[in-house]
């Protein structure tokens, strides 16, 4: 089955800690909803920006895109 990498943009000079903290209720969401997987992650792009992401099913992308409102998403795959 396909992955989605769902990912929220986070920019400004906190945008670190910002994507960092949403991780967080990333996590929470996973744990509450029982998702399939267990991938979620943080990562600075440069100084004035940083992303938060998660991983998917492609089944499960409507419904979590829905609750979640992610900014973009892509294929995902292990390598990334």
């Amino acid at each position: 089955m396909r992955q989605l990498k769902l990912i929220w943009d986070f920019r400004g000079p906190d945008a670190l800690k910002i994507a960092e903290h949403h991780e967080i209720h990333l996590k929470e969401y996973i744990a509450i909803e029982k998702t399939e997987l267990n991938i979620t992650g943080f990562q600075q792009i440069n100084d004035m920006l940083s992303i938060a992401f998660m991983v998917v099913n492609e089944s499960e992308m409507k419904p979590v895109r829905d609750a979640l409102k992610p900014h973009r998403g892509e294929i995902y795959s292990p390598e990334q």
